[in-house]
């Protein structure tokens, strides 16, 4: 069982990285290569919208949304293109999303200025 688990979790990151590709390769249908930027975005940022800390919800993201966004996209591109861009990734480093990390950083600040601006306001009239 821990090969087996080992196995899927090497085809998740090659697949990762598979559709890192597929986003930026102009042969992938337009829907698919919109989808496959934002799951690859968020799968290879090194920020997770999510923090790991939160108990049970910061490991959500890594269970559900990330696989489940890889096996939509996974379908929406063609079979020979999936097959050419699953032989790139296999060749290639693991890619980083500073673009992803930097969408993230500025939801959760939008999120701290709501949350600060809500509270400042009952604050003031309470």
């Amino acid at each position: 069982m821990l090969a087996a688990l080992k196995a899927w979790a090497k085809a998740l990151k090659r697949d990762v990285v598979a559709v890192w590709i597929a986003a930026r390769d102009r042969r992938t249908p337009m829907t698919a290569r919109v989808l496959a930027a934002l799951v690859a975005g968020y799968a290879l940022s090194p920020i997770d919208l999510i923090p790991d800390v939160i108990p049970i919800l910061g490991y959500l993201d890594d269970l559900l949304i990330v696989p489940l966004g890889l096996w939509l996209v996974l379908r929406m591109i063609p079979a020979p293109l999936l097959a050419e861009f699953r032989e790139r990734a296999s060749a290639q480093a693991r890619p980083r999303s500073l673009t992803a990390a930097a969408f993230i950083i500025a939801v959760w600040l939008a999120a701290a200025v709501v949350a600060g601006l809500m509270i400042w306001s009952r604050l003031d009239n309470g």
